[in-house]
Order: structure tokens, then sequence, then C-alpha cells
């Protein structure tokens, strides 16, 4: 179990020609490759935000508000 041969392959790629046909299979590994993207950008932005979260700002006690 684990290995494919080349007649497994090329029935796997018979039926997603069939069930896709040949003009929807750009389409749709084009919104995969975007997924992708999207998902990469997703965990570089989480990487991010923890370092903006940790800048604090002091105020100091004897400071008066104005307004």
């Amino acid at each position: 179990m684990g290995n494919l041969g080349i007649w497994q392959l090329l029935i796997i790629l018979a039926i997603v020609v069939l069930l896709f046909g040949r003009g929807k299979i750009p389409e749709l590994m084009g919104d995969v490759a975007k997924g992708i993207k999207s998902f990469k950008k997703g965990i570089s932005d989480e990487d991010e935000k923890p370092a903006e979260k940790d800048k604090t700002v002091d105020h100091r006690a004897d400071e008066t508000k104005q307004g």
C-alpha cells in the first residue's frame, strides 16, 4: 500500500478528467494555488502579530490630561 503504479495514476487522471472536464481543471488548479497563497499569507501574518502585541506604551503617573 502506498505505491502507485503508472496504471493507477492513469486511472485517477482519467476519472478526474471525466468529472471536471479538460477546461475546468486549469481553473480548479488556479483556485488551489490561490488558496495555498492565502494560507501562507495568513500564517506569515499570524507570525508578525504577536510582535506587535508586545509593544507597550509607558505612561508616567505625573502626566496630566489635557482637554
